[in-house]
């Protein structure tokens, strides 16, 4: 099984192998002073979770147009105020 993990160094000096692997299937994370910056996958991969995300996810503008349009009114609740003294 190929690295999933690769030192930014490393990375650099064996990067066709990091593509190889990417492109059968297992996403390449690459870590900078221990800290994971980047993952590699392949470009189908990455299309596919574009397309999912954009017919998932409506934009604001969609979600705002998509809110019922009836200007109806509101029934009020009963409402008793207080006495406040001043």
């Amino acid at each position: 099984m190929p690295t999933l993990s690769w030192r930014l160094q490393d990375a650099k000096n064996q990067f066709s192998k990091v593509v190889d692997a990417a492109l059968h299937g297992s996403p390449q994370h690459i870590t900078r002073h221990g800290r994971e910056v980047v993952v590699i996958i392949a470009a189908d991969e990455y299309r596919r979770l574009e397309e999912q995300q954009a017919t998932v996810r409506p934009s604001f503008v969609e979600h705002l147009l998509a809110l019922p349009k009836d200007d109806g009114e509101f029934e009020r609740l009963p409402f008793q105020s207080r006495e406040v003294e001043f």
